[in-house]
């Protein structure tokens, strides 16, 4: 049997769970205010990943069409920060 490091061992045990998501969406929501800017991040209610998709959610109408038109770069960004291509889609609520 191969020794693999804590972190390693961490990492495919994250890889093979459900709980990978949830981690994720944890990491979006400590970063968003650094990939999207203060602003955004001040009136955004809620970020939630199910599967591939990551669900925004704001009250702020003007906020909200503004976020439409960055879906693309919203996934790019979202993936750079977590180093991983995880999200496909973006919805904007």
């Amino acid at each position: 049997m191969a020794e693999v490091s804590l972190g390693e061992a961490l990492q495919l045990f994250l890889q093979k769970s459900r709980l990978k998501s949830g981690i994720q969406a944890v990491q979006i929501e400590e970063i968003w205010e650094k990939i999207m800017g203060k602003t955004v991040a001040k009136y955004t209610d809620k970020i939630q990943i199910i599967g591939s998709k990551l669900f925004v959610t704001t009250t702020v109408a003007p906020l909200r069409n503004e976020l439409l038109y960055q879906k693309d770069k919203i996934i790019q960004l979202v993936n750079e920060a977590l180093k991983e291509n995880v999200i496909k889609e973006v919805v904007i609520k």
